[in-house]
């Protein structure tokens, strides 16, 4: 079967499992954003105990695999009453996992802001977290857009890692059409030049996005 008949063959299916690699990302990053947003304002302005909490959390993510929190989740949770599809499952894995990167990411963004203008703030009057909502996350979020580029780019190929439990997202597909056409190299090609292109695409939108909101003069990466 030639590279044309075989792309003719798995297009159908892996666009619509494409669909539900960007459903997934989407989700993940946004649900990860949430969390991690929460995680960092922890560490950084929370209360001792609650700082020992976020970075427990924090570490415990990032020091273990994404797979076994997959399996934990989808695999682990049924005997105690929660089940969970398969994309539920990988939504909640990707979010967690994703939420801990993103909230070091912001902890940073957030803590390259100089002292002085939260002092600033807290001398015109207003209060310590109106001075952060007010002034120190517009500035950490506008920083925080190259890493968060690359969790985004990392997180929708990292999705692929779903088709192991089931989610019929483009990794997914491609393993099916390849089960029934037997051609296995071909296909998996074919998905991987659609990641490519697909990661290309969100890459320029990203950085068209950082242009945008970048302010004249001012290094976001310093």
């Amino acid at each position: 079967m030639t590279f044309a008949e075989v792309v003719q063959q798995s297009w159908g299916p892996m666009m619509e499992g494409l669909q539900i690699t960007i459903q997934l990302t989407f989700l993940s990053i946004i649900f990860g954003l949430a969390l991690g947003l929460i995680l960092a304002l922890g560490k950084v302005y929370g209360w001792k105990p609650l700082r020992w909490l976020c970075t427990a959390f924090i570490e415990i993510i990032r020091g273990t695999p994404l797979l076994v929190q997959i399996f934990i989740i989808y695999f682990g949770l049924p005997p105690y009453g929660i089940r969970l599809s398969p994309l539920q499952a990988a939504v909640i894995a990707f979010s967690i996992n994703s939420a801990a990167y993103q909230a070091e990411y912001l902890r940073g963004a957030i803590q390259s802001i100089p002292s002085g203008q939260m002092q600033a703030a807290l001398s015109m009057g207003m209060s310590a977290w109106q001075g952060v909502l007010s002034i120190i996350l517009p500035q950490a979020l506008r920083r925080v857009i190259p890493p968060w580029t690359n969790e985004f780019i990392y997180l929708l190929k990292y999705t692929s890692l779903a088709y192991i439990i089931g989610t019929p997202e483009l990794m997914g597909q491609a393993r099916f059409v390849a089960s029934r056409n037997y051609e296995y190299f071909q296909v998996y090609v074919l998905a991987a030049l659609i990641y490519l292109g697909i990661v290309l695409v969100f890459s320029e939108v990203f950085s068209w996005i950082e242009r945008r909101v970048r302010i004249p003069g001012f290094d976001y990466h310093s």
